[in-house]
């Protein structure tokens, strides 16, 4: 299988409590502004979907190849959420 490179968004927002998340958005479409939409769905999906995600606080970071279960979620989804700093488990 010929493994795909995938756009990596870094993001930081602000949680309800005022704390700040940090996570990647994975996917296979290089358009920011659907890395956002992608972000607030799994916002919402976490319970923050009044957290703020626009083109500030979402920024393309590179492509990367990813392991295999995260491409079938990628493939399935449109997207993978990779958990940095401060995201719920």
């Amino acid at each position: 299988m010929i493994s795909m490179d995938f756009h990596v968004f870094d993001t930081y927002v602000k949680a309800k409590d005022g704390h700040i998340m940090h996570f990647d958005v994975v996917t296979d479409n290089s358009e920011v502004e659907k890395a956002i939409l992608f972000a607030k769905e799994w916002l919402k999906s976490i319970g923050e979907e009044s957290s703020t995600v626009t083109t500030k606080e979402c920024k393309f970071c590179h492509t990367q190849s990813v392991p295999e279960d995260m491409e079938i979620e990628i493939m399935t989804d449109g997207y993978s959420i990779s958990k940095m700093e401060g995201c719920p488990n």
